[in-house]
Parts: structure tokens; sequence; C-alpha cells
């Protein structure tokens, strides 16, 4: 089966991040730093690990510093020229450098489904992923790769799966996949936070998503919900039901780069895997661990 390939991404980056406030009052979310980068470059090089050549970024009027960030500056790059740093103007040119970068903004906040929308004329006929920047997947683009193989397989849209406690499914959309088992199984239906005794399994939705262009034409046909908004999950039942999706489960872990926890857990785990600074940083923690009484 011949399908065209997969180029583009589209990363929605358009929420306010009110559940970091004050530190998103006026910092946009994706922008705040673990380690040393912001979320959304981590997101970024996942799709370029996974072969993606051209992004567009969903914005929205507060996030001026989220394309800032993507294109180059040539004050700061002269400066660092000037002053020898030239490992320092290595990493600042690589980031400009990582894809084709588009930006569009959207203007109100119509929900998650409105804003994959406004790709549509970008898109054009291409198949293309969807990265919620939320969730940190920091894998070298494992996920997307296992994802972009079973489009391959099927000729169909794919959704990310992980299984997870039933005690924990009522956190998650959660995917009906009729009994099926192995890597790629059909989706014949989404439910959204289900009960534990309501889901239909323990396979949670993650914030990955592959998409052939039809999508567009499902959000559409999407009803406005409650404050107008356009919900992707309303799309992609459709697009279950017409037996047009598919789960890809996979194993690798991710962070929930929108709860606090979780964030900070991501600034341990990657800073302990940091290459020039993990073992010094661990041996902080030990200190600070034992110097608490916690060892």
């Amino acid at each position: 089966m011949t399908v065209p390939p997969v180029r583009k991404a589209v990363i929605p980056a358009a929420g306010l991040g009110t559940r970091f406030l004050p530190a998103t009052k006026a910092q946009p979310k994706e922008m705040l730093t673990i380690v040393d980068k912001p979320a959304i470059q981590y997101v970024v090089e996942e799709a370029v690990d996974a072969g993606i050549e051209d992004v567009l970024i969903i914005t929205s009027p507060s996030k001026r510093a989220v394309e800032d960030h993507f294109d180059r500056n040539f004050e700061l790059e002269t400066l660092l020229e000037q002053k020898g740093k030239h490992d320092s103007l290595k990493e600042v040119l690589a980031i400009a450098d990582l894809a084709n970068f588009h930006f569009t903004r959207q203007g109100a906040p119509l929900g998650l489904g409105h804003a994959v929308s406004m790709a549509r004329q970008h898109v054009g006929s291409d198949p293309f992923v969807v990265l919620l920047p939320d969730e940190l997947m920091v894998n070298r683009g494992e996920t997307l790769r296992a994802m972009i193989e079973t489009y391959h397989e099927t000729d169909s849209s794919v959704v990310a799966l992980r299984e997870v406690p039933m005690t924990e499914i009522s956190s998650y959309g959660c995917a009906d996949v009729a009994g099926a088992d192995g890597e790629s199984r059909p989706i014949s239906s989404l439910v959204e936070k289900p009960a534990r005794e309501d889901a239909p399994s323990n396979l949670a939705v993650m914030g990955r998503y592959l998409f052939q262009p039809n999508v567009f034409d499902h959000l559409e046909q999407v009803t406005p919900g409650v404050g107008g908004e356009i919900q992707l999950t309303d799309a992609m039942c459709t697009l279950a039901e017409q037996g047009h999706m598919y789960g890809r489960v996979v194993d690798a872990g991710s962070y929930d780069a929108g709860q606090k926890l979780d964030f900070l857990r991501a600034t341990v785990e990657l800073g302990l895997d940091h290459p020039s600074m993990g073992a010094d940083f661990a041996a902080m923690l030990v200190e600070i661990a034992n110097r608490r009484g916690l060892l």
C-alpha cells in the first residue's frame, strides 16, 4: 500500500496556561524552561527526529515569544560571535534551522478542533501529525515513527495509545478497540474521561495524532459545544465510526507538562539525563534528600 509520506506537523499552542499562573501571566506556558530548553522545543525536536520537515505552530496574540524563539536573532548572534561564545552561537543558530517554521494565530479560544482546522490551507492534501505541547515525549521521535508505521500499514488516521491502570482511566480519553490486540488496533469509538466502570478499555489517548486531510471535512461538521468550542474528539469519533481510525499502542513514557507536579518530574528526570550536568545534579539531589532526612 502506497500512501503519501508524513512531512508536516501542527502544534496547537494558543492556550493561556492558567494552571501555571502567575508564571504564565506574561510568558507563554510553552516557553517555560525544562532544564535548559523551553518545553515547546522538546516537542519540535521530537517531530524533527521522526522525519518532519515542516512545522506549523498555532499561536495567539500573547504568544509572540514562541515565534521569536524559532526565528533568527541577529543582535544576539552578533554579540555571541564578538564575545567568542561559539558553542552558544551554534546552539542558537540550530534552533531556527530545526525545520521550516510557519505560524498562524487563533484569534479566539474556540477549542482544539478549531485550532487544528486553521491548518487546512497550509496542510492542503497532505497527511500531518498533531502534537499537543503539554505532552512531552522525549524519546527521539519513537512514538511518532511508530504511528507513521501504522499509517503506512492501514492508510488510516492514527492516534497514540498507552495502557494505564483502570484506576487512572477517568483522567484520559479512552479508546474502544473492540477486543483487538497487537500494536496497531482499529478504534471503533472514543470516550472522553469515562468512569472506571464505563471505560471500554485501559487504553488512554495520548497527545499525538496523525491525520489524513479528510479530518478537516469532519471538523466542519462538528457542532460547537460549551463556549462555542469545537472539539477534536468529536471529529475523531466520526472517523472511528467510519473505520478510518487506528490506535498505535506505545510503551514510551511521557510527561504532562501542563501539570505542575509532572512538570517538576520532567525537570528532575531530564536534568538527571543531561550529558554535562546530570551527575552533578544527581549528587545535589542526594545531598538535599539527606539534609532533609528523606534518605
